[in-house]
């Protein structure tokens, strides 16, 4: 089982002090074998120097070495002829060290002697038939090492330690922005989603996190009052129709009305319910729009024919109102899109174009392809939209006249499911203001070459 702190404090001081302590034994043994080599290097040349001491003596006055080896109290050193000890110190003696082969040279090394102690050991010629062996013990060597040991292994629980309690506030210091946010997300629901996180520091890491979430919660805030105000609206919109069946329906029942007369009051409620009707397809189309839904099947069709089709399908409307509706178009104009989604679009603003223009007024569609795109134009001769409303037409329920309800105005949902519709096919809708009045309202769609 993986033990794992669950503070990123902890984990962090954690290992913060494990990769010091890596660093500091690092550290350690390299000092301590740079130490110690120095030390057997200068031990080495004490042993040369003392050889060449003894060897000149042996040379020059053999007779002298009792006297030499006064001189130096603990001199430890051995002189044999032809495998006999010739002379031989103290010292040498009670260390009882044993040369393997006097008559061998060897350079310098470490011999360990049979009480435990260690010494440098140098054997060679010094003569002839004579054997030089000079030993010098290494415990100022060990000592030295020993003590450099004894100071690592006390300080290095010290060391740590202060490293742990360092490492500890650096890593609180460092991680405060984040206990911050914290509290402060902590707080933040659906009824103050106004609030946002601190940014003490927008350079750094967490300055850059808090900025990223600051910014999804004004993206969360504008889609919930886009949803307050779309769950408001609707509600208005639903009730209005509603009202108006439930206050004629509770009229015709407390009236004694002819049969003549309960036909009119029952076609008034059909044509509400109808209202209604439109308005729910409306919301749910909208709905299943945000929700990804209902997939697009795109393919290549003829834009003049589904032009064409929509308008003729809308021209009763315009003859209602002795509009003149008329269509430009070339064709065939292929383009690649969903036939149903795109005709649903087309639609809703030759409904728009009709019912805001006036009686016998002129609505002109036109098609026409320019720069690898199609442009679909249906513009009427209505009063127009004001610029400081043009921006906002496209929002649900959205109507430059809020006095306009009921059959004459719409819920104000027509453009923004057209605007819906051609973007889900790759396209724009654009609105244009025309001088002379009216509006022009135009799809652009890619064109298929």
């Amino acid at each position: 089982m993986r033990l794992q702190p669950s503070s990123v404090r902890v984990r962090l001081t954690l290992w913060y002090t494990v990769i010091l302590a890596g660093i500091v034994l690092a550290l350690f043994l390299a000092v301590f074998f740079s130490v110690k080599a120095s030390l057997i290097r200068h031990l080495d040349r004490d042993v040369e120097s003392e050889f060449q001491a003894i060897a000149q003596v042996l040379a020059e006055e053999p007779n002298e070495l009792s006297e030499f080896e006064t001189e130096g109290a603990g001199r430890a050193f051995q002189v044999l002829k032809m495998n006999d000890v010739l002379f031989e110190t103290p010292a040498f003696r009670q260390s009882g060290l044993r040369v393997a082969d006097p008559a061998t040279p060897t350079p310098a090394r470490t011999v360990k002697s049979p009480a435990g102690t260690r010494f440098r050991l140098k054997t060679g010629p010094a003569g002839p038939d004579l054997a030089l062996t000079v030993a010098v013990t290494e415990e100022p060597v060990r000592n030295v090492l020993r003590t450099l040991m004894i100071i690592f292994m006390l300080a290095l629980p010290a060391g740590l330690i202060l490293a742990a309690l360092g490492g500890s506030i650096m890593a609180g210091r460092l991680l405060r922005p984040v206990d911050l946010m914290a509290a402060r997300a902590e707080k933040i629901s659906t009824e103050n989603l106004s609030s946002r996180l601190p940014v003490e520091d927008p350079r750094d890491e967490f300055g850059r996190m808090a900025n990223v979430i600051n910014r999804m919660l004004s993206r969360l805030e504008e889609g919930f009052e886009r949803l307050r105000r779309f769950t408001a609206d609707a509600s208005h919109e639903l009730r209005t129709p509603l009202t108006v069946i439930q206050s004629v329906g509770e009229v015709a029942l407390q009236e004694n009305l002819d049969a003549a007369a309960y036909r009119d009051r029952i076609g008034s409620m059909l044509e509400d319910v109808a209202r209604l009707s439109r308005l729910v397809d409306s919301l749910l189309t909208l709905t299943r729009a945000d929700a990804g839904a209902p997939a697009l099947r795109r393919k290549e069709i003829d834009a003049a024919r589904l032009v064409t089709q929509a308008v003729e399908d809308m021209r009763p409307l315009a003859e209602e109102k002795r509009q003149d509706l008329s269509l430009s178009a070339a064709g065939p104009v292929p383009i690649q899109a969903d036939e149903a989604t795109l005709r649903l679009a087309l639609v809703n603003l030759l409904d728009n174009a009709i019912k805001y223009t006036p009686t016998s007024g002129t609505i002109v569609v036109k098609l026409r392809v320019r720069d690898k795109e199609t442009f679909i134009e249906v513009t009427d001769n209505g009063p127009g939209i004001p610029i400081e409303h043009a921006g906002r037409v496209f929002d649900r329920f959205y109507r430059v006249d809020q006095s306009r309800t009921g059959q004459a105005g719409g819920a104000g949902l027509g453009l923004a499911i057209a605007k819906w519709a051609v973007e889900a096919n790759g396209g724009r809708i654009e609105l244009e203001n025309r001088e002379a009045g009216g509006s022009t309202f135009r799809l652009v769609l890619p064109h298929i070459l």
